[in-house]
């Protein structure tokens, strides 16, 4: 692999440019850089040094954000949540839900974030 230098002032600086990536990190991407800088910073390094970082928390915000809709939708199944109660009593709905969406969040950052 050739670098290419590109000189300033008295120095040659190595010409590096990192791969586009488009896709956002979102929520669960950014609290996952924030775990790796703090408790992995050499893994943390060498994903920015590798210009794969931007690329492996995207990914693994697409990953959480499936995970967390599955979970989401098996509790809201398994403990009886349904649009009838949304329609008969919409504040106990949106209790319950806030409630799973919390627990399911909760699984997630153990589970993906804090690993």
């Amino acid at each position: 692999m050739e670098i290419a230098y590109v000189k300033c002032g008295d120095y040659y600086i190595p010409d590096l440019t990192l791969p586009e990536e488009t896709r956002p990190i979102g929520k669960w991407g950014r609290m996952h850089r924030e775990y790796l800088k703090a408790k992995h910073p050499i893994t943390y390094t060498n994903l920015i040094l590798s210009g794969k970082l931007w690329t492996y928390l995207a990914d693994l915000n697409e990953q959480a954000q499936l995970r967390l809709d599955t979970l989401v939708s098996q509790m809201k199944d398994s403990e009886g949540i349904t649009e009838a109660l949304k329609a008969s009593d919409p504040m106990a709905w949106v209790r319950h839900m806030n409630n799973i969406r919390a627990r399911a969040e909760e699984i997630l950052r153990e589970e993906l974030i804090s690993v």
